[in-house]
């Protein structure tokens, strides 16, 4: 009865410590910090994703490290944080809601479902609609990000021949919002956000499935252990970006589309993935995906151990502990009382 009771109190925020706050805004914390820990450890890799990706000619062939140094010649060190200011604004949020809503989705599934199975399809499931609803919830500041990066600062002056002189430089996250309104309402700001919603159910869905399915394959005494919630988390990001990733590049490249002379103007996602293959090559449905291996490796690793071990120091109990919770206190809600 005692151990019921404290689990009971750390899932209502009723407890001492972290656990004073309610279980979803220690939830919604814990999946900020992940968040944003995890795109700035990555920021300079997604920087040159999405050069690649978006087809900017200097970039073209130059690879990884080739494009570094064209960066940095450019721009200087802080070029290749170029965008994550925004980056970090909207995955803050974002990370928050994905495992916030998560966490509440699952629950709210056993809840409903008090015979389903709780394992990697329950989060699959549970993954795939939050996903979904943090996309939805942040996508403005995805367009915004993506925008940003894509300038290359100085471009003119050092002869790329693709760069126009009258490229449009945004000044900042809020002049790139404030312009892509003004010229195209609020259905410029959320341009591109089909393809996103596309890619992010399965992403989603299948990182957190298989993140869990790995947890589930490690001993019980070795679950808490740094080096394998890296592990799984590795092959959780690796597997869900490989199948998701051409409609991560439809959906940069139709972000960019007026700062560059794309055809993909007033098309839908999947006419601009055939257009994209036909006219660039369906090698370009892929381009960045190698710096994408490098950079989800670290950026889904370590989300998911910083969130984890978030959750330890705010007292957020485990899934399995809050399941058992919140079911016992459905089943003691709707048990009938007992006549004096």
């Amino acid at each position: 009865m005692d151990a019921r009771a404290g689990e009971a109190a750390e899932t209502s925020g009723r407890g001492v410590g972290g656990a004073v706050l309610p279980l979803a805004v220690r939830e919604l914390l814990a999946g900020g910090v992940a968040g944003g820990v995890a795109k700035t450890a990555v920021a300079p890799l997604e920087r040159v994703k999405i050069l690649f990706q978006t087809g900017r000619a200097e970039f073209h062939g130059s690879g990884l490290i080739g494009s570094f140094r064209t960066i940095y010649r450019t721009e200087g060190l802080l070029g290749f944080y170029r965008g994550n200011g925004a980056s970090v604004a909207r995955i803050v949020p974002y990370a928050a809601l994905h495992y916030m809503a998560y966490e509440e989705y699952r629950r709210w599934i056993i809840l409903g479902f008090p015979n389903v199975e709780q394992g990697p399809v329950l989060d699959l499931v549970a993954g795939s609609i939050a996903g979904g609803t943090a996309v939805i919830c942040t996508y403005p500041l995805d367009l915004v990000r993506t925008k940003l990066a894509y300038q290359v600062k100085g471009a003119v002056n050092v002869g790329f021949s693709e760069c126009k002189p009258s490229e449009q430089v945004y000044k900042g996250i809020m002049d790139c919002v404030k312009t892509i309104y003004r010229q195209n309402g609020l259905k410029g700001i959320y341009r591109g956000m089909a393809p996103s919603l596309y890619g992010i159910f399965p992403y989603s869905g299948l990182k957190f499935y298989f993140y869990e399915k790995m947890k589930s394959h490690v001993p019980e005494e070795h679950r808490k252990d740094i080096i394998a919630k890296l592990a799984c988390g590795s092959v959780a990001g690796l597997v869900g970006q490989t199948i998701t990733y051409p409609l991560d590049v439809v959906r940069r490249q139709m972000q960019v589309q007026a700062l560059s002379s794309s055809s993909l103007v007033g098309r839908g996602t999947f006419e601009s993935l055939v257009l994209i293959a036909k006219q660039q090559g369906w090698r370009q449905l892929f381009s960045g995906l190698s710096i994408n291996y490098v950079k989800v490796v670290p950026s889904v690793a370590i989300g998911f151990t910083v969130y984890d071990s978030m959750k330890v120091w705010l007292k957020v109990p485990s899934r399995e502990e809050t399941a058992v919770s919140v079911l016992t206190e459905e089943r003691s809600d709707a048990a009938p009382i007992p006549s004096s």
